[in-house]
């Protein structure tokens, strides 16, 4: 067997070209190559092309709040963006209502919205003080009450993640999930609340071609001869600061990853056991989903809905054509479905989900759906459970007492958005950039 070749070292070796990888190039003063083990670059934020229907991996709409951000995707794609206002409902009860839950329950039953109120009122009104809700269901009856909870925010998430609300921490949420106030509870019970809640009241999305336009543009400020894609990580030798892809060794002085957490660390022999123990005890769920098409022009308005009933086989549902028009063939619609059951999809639940699309008002009739395509995201959610803060924390001191730096949604094991990505990537570049200049991060 031929021994691996030696590339000339390159001063930072970027693992990954989603967002976080190309954001990472694109904002580094060193030297850099960048490893892709697919063909293009772009990892989720691509789009796929069917008979003139677009979809992308599930919902990818760009939310802005960082100015940084918000020139650059202005410089790559100039006037070739739109700014889109928020339709997101929730689904239950026979009932189509505002986005979210806990701040529009006007629409609903009245009993639901008495059972709502009330639990909220008892929330609200109940003595502060004492110890901290220990896990997402306790913050949800803590800070909604036992109606909100039971109708929406436990069924609902329980979907989501796949596991119950129980074993997620509640640290994670403070962001996404929207606490109003009880006005606000109020004002959303009777029809009079104004104003969207919620860190994503608008969006950016390209004119044309999905989201994997953005993608391409950003990846086009790149110099293509240090991008590497079909390129796989075989190894990474943390003590010699090497890395092994495709049979070839390239030395670092600095490693960026965007891999999902467990498949880097799953590539690095010799593991101190400490660091080994709290790998084992990452988790995640996989994502199920639908790229459904329609015939005939959704009979909903809305971008995408949430449903936490279990009677459907989705939990939440998207249409991109809604949003832009161009994603979709004139006359038709293009969809995803997320499913909330992490099986192989059968043809019983396309036939229920097209049905329940049919119930909701997402479509006139189940006979408008032209085809619906099974797709998965192996790493979809990272499960903030009880051994989430101590593994990662003793992970990333590791990894980055060996100038290896796990970047991005999967890499960081977290959830967030994409300018949260693109944000990780300019971070560590900057880092990198201050410690090679020996200036303090």
């Amino acid at each position: 067997m031929n021994s691996p070749q030696q590339k000339p070292a390159a001063s930072v070796v970027i693992l990954g070209g989603g967002l976080t990888g190309i954001s990472t190039a694109v904002h580094l003063k060193k030297a850099w190559v960048l490893f892709e083990k697919e063909a293009g670059l772009g990892g989720l934020v691509v789009t796929r092309e069917k008979n003139g229907y677009y979809f992308d991996r599930t919902g990818h709409w760009l939310h802005l709040r960082d100015q940084g951000m918000k020139d650059l995707v202005a410089q790559v794609l100039p006037g070739q963006m739109v700014e889109v206002e928020r339709k997101a409902r929730i689904f239950s009860h026979g009932a189509t209502t505002l986005y979210p839950f806990q701040a529009n329950l006007y629409g609903l039953p009245p009993d639901v919205v008495k059972e709502c109120l009330l639990g909220v009122f008892e929330a609200k009104l109940a003595p502060a003080g004492g110890k901290g809700p220990k896990n997402f269901e306790e913050y949800c009856l803590r800070h909604f009450g036992a109606g909100i909870s039971k109708h929406f925010m436990i069924p609902y998430n329980e979907r989501l993640w796949g596991v119950s609300p129980r074993e997620i921490t509640a640290a994670w949420c403070s962001r996404f999930v929207p606490l109003p106030n009880l006005e606000q509870v109020v004002a959303g019970a009777v029809g009079a609340n104004a104003g969207a809640l919620g860190y994503n009241a608008t969006f950016m999305y390209p004119k044309q071609g999905g989201i994997q336009t953005f993608a391409a543009a950003l990846a086009g400020r790149l110099d293509p001869h240090r991008v590497h894609t079909s390129a796989s990580l075989d190894r990474v030798d943390y003590q010699r600061r090497e890395v092994l892809v495709g049979g070839e060794r390239v030395s670092y002085s600095a490693l960026v990853s965007t891999l999902p957490l467990p498949e880097l660390l799953s590539r690095m022999p010799a593991l101190p056991q400490a660091i080994e123990v709290h790998a084992s005890r990452l988790r995640c769920t996989t994502l199920r989903y639908l790229d459904l098409a329609t015939r005939a022009q959704p009979t909903a308005d809305w971008h995408w809905a949430y449903v936490p009933e279990k009677r459907f086989p989705f939990y939440r549902v998207g249409i991109f054509s809604n949003a832009v028009a161009s994603m979709a063939p004139p006359g038709g619609g293009s969809f995803y479905v997320e499913l909330a059951d992490r099986s192989p999809v059968s043809e019983a639940t396309i036939r229920e989900s097209v049905q329940g699309l049919a119930e909701m008002g997402a479509v006139a009739s189940p006979r408008d759906v032209l085809f619906a395509d099974e797709r998965e995201i192996k790493y979809a959610y990272v499960v903030f459970d009880d051994n989430y803060y101590a593994a990662t924390s003793a992970i990333f001191a590791f990894l980055e007492s060996h100038a290896i730096y796990s970047r991005g949604r999967y890499g960081s094991w977290t959830y967030n958005s994409m300018e949260d990505a693109l944000l990780a990537g300019r971070d560590v570049a900057a880092t990198i950039d201050a410690i090679s200049e020996g200036a303090k991060p």
